[in-house]
């Protein structure tokens, strides 16, 4: 019997190399929050729960709090 991928599992298997190519790449992104407020920087680490936004400060974001990431390029993300 094959095993099925939890739900959770299946969020991180994309949400996870999503992030770290940000990060790694330095790209610029906009990150829109569920109440309609816009944050740009760079990603600069992210675990199960937060992001790390670097501007011209460092802000910590709660993942819940986050409606959309757009990067300001096209990426390949790594897998």
């Amino acid at each position: 019997m094959e095993k099925k991928e939890t739900k959770q599992a299946k969020l991180h298997s994309l949400q996870d190399p999503f992030l770290n190519t940000l990060r790694k790449e330095k790209v610029q992104v906009s990150v829109f929050l569920v109440n309609g407020i816009k944050l740009q920087g760079q990603v600069e680490s992210f675990d199960q729960y937060v992001i790390l936004l670097k501007s011209s400060v460092v802000q910590l974001v709660y993942k819940h709090a986050v409606s959309t990431i757009v990067p300001a390029k096209p990426i390949v993300i790594d897998e």
